[in-house]
């Protein structure tokens, strides 16, 4: 399996994803953009992982490389490639499908709980409800064709899948500690009060309770994946 990710800031790599994709001895090859690397050719990769970052999907004049990232990730999909977004990720391949992101009413960063719906996603939770790790201010459209997989109160669409095949996931079930840490020292100043945002202390606080859910479940959506056959999508 070819497994190649899309990073966009230094502070938001696979996290908890680059353990599984070693426990399974899969390749991994990146193109990290704030490093000016290229996109691989799409003939030479199996998945696509697009991961977080603080810029926004809208953001191109500062970001000129979005606009053929969103390209390539819309033909990744119709290559019937196995997609999966990460929150920034999540929301590119929703605008890459046609739907509109934009500024969610509220901000979300911290541990709070989303809802589960297993009749659209499939992915074997053991549980509807769990605490997962957000840190997102923008929120999308259901993009045409894909079922609505979780919901928080904060914001309702927080992950879809489209076909079987692309998964996003407005959430950071990938975090670990360390990465928990490095959003925090570069993106703190975003830790305002607020109803749906929670400090530094409670996020660090609330870790250690959460963090192995979180894992469990980024397993089970990888699993899933896996275990797609392109020729069923």
């Amino acid at each position: 399996m070819r497994i190649h990710y899309f990073q966009h800031v230094p502070f938001e790599g696979l996290g908890f994803i680059e353990t599984w994709i070693n426990e399974k001895g899969f390749q991994l090859s990146h193109t990290k953009f704030f490093e000016n690397e290229l996109m691989p050719d799409l003939n030479e990769i199996d998945w696509l992982i697009v991961m977080g970052g603080p810029m926004g999907v809208y953001d191109e004049e500062q970001y000129p490389w979005l606009k053929a990232e969103k390209e390539f990730i819309l033909q990744a999909i119709k290559a019937d490639k196995i997609v999966l977004g990460i929150c920034l990720g999540a929301q590119l391949i929703a605008e890459s499908l046609g739907a509109k992101v934009y500024p969610n009413k509220f901000k979300e960063i911290g541990w709070f709980p989303v809802e589960v719906f297993e009749a659209t996603h499939k992915f074997n939770f053991p549980q509807n409800r769990i605490t997962v790790f957000h840190w997102h201010g923008d929120t999308f459209d259901m993009p045409e064709g894909a079922t609505l997989a979780a919901s928080s109160r904060a914001c309702i669409n927080q992950a879809f899948r489209f076909k079987k095949n692309v998964v996003g996931l407005q959430f950071h079930l990938e975090t670990t500690s360390e990465s928990l840490y490095a959003m925090i020292e570069n993106c703190g100043d975003e830790l305002i009060s607020n109803a749906f945002i929670q400090s530094a202390a409670q996020i660090i606080n609330n870790t250690d309770n959460y963090l192995e859910h979180n894992h469990n479940a980024m397993r089970l959506i990888l699993k899933y994946l896996e275990e797609v056959k392109t020729v069923e999508v």
